[in-house]
């Protein structure tokens, strides 16, 4: 038995997560990290926008919303969002093995939050109002982010294909 023969049967017992539940988890940590660095930007003054304008500010009129418990539930939030963002391109892209594809599904998620879903957010203003800098940070933030969920899902998925790809090779040589 050779070592790769030794690797598949060792894996063969272990419950592998799927490309579906990992392309979902990929959604939520991407929704973490990026929704913690944009809250960095804000405090940094790269931006007038932060995240949780968009999560708890728009509807909620509450005092915790502008402390560190508003910040932490509305990066928690943001990361259960991101399940769903990350179903859709699972569903629409995963099969683009292309960097360029996560960096397009971030600006157009750009586009889209800012420009068409703009009026439900109250405590955000509309694009023409932000300044230079804001639209600039908001829009790196969400291609960085597009990047991150596109890149991994597709690489992942691609990775997969390989991997069955080479375990058919293998079973057919053996035969």
């Amino acid at each position: 038995m050779n070592k790769q023969d030794k690797h598949l049967e060792q894996n063969k017992h272990e419950t592998p997560m799927t490309i579906l539940s990992r392309s979902l988890l990929t959604g939520f940590i991407g929704g973490l990290i990026w929704s913690t660095f944009a809250t960095i930007l804000y405090y940094f003054n790269f931006s007038k926008i932060v995240p949780k304008s968009f999560i708890l500010s728009s509807w909620l009129q509450v005092e915790w919303i502008d402390t560190w418990l508003g910040t932490l539930m509305t990066i928690f939030a943001i990361g259960v969002i991101s399940i769903a963002v990350a179903f859709v391109y699972y569903l629409l892209f995963r099969k683009v093995n292309s960097l360029w594809m996560g960096v397009t599904f971030g600006g157009v998620l750009w586009g889209v939050i800012f420009i068409i879903m703009n009026p439900i957010f109250s405590s955000v203003p509309s694009v023409q109002k932000l300044n230079l800098d804001t639209i600039v940070s908001t829009l790196c933030v969400y291609v960085l982010y597009g990047t991150f969920i596109g890149y991994s899902i597709s690489y992942d998925y691609q990775d997969l294909q390989r991997a069955k790809d080479d375990t058919t090779q293998t079973e057919m040589t053996q035969k």
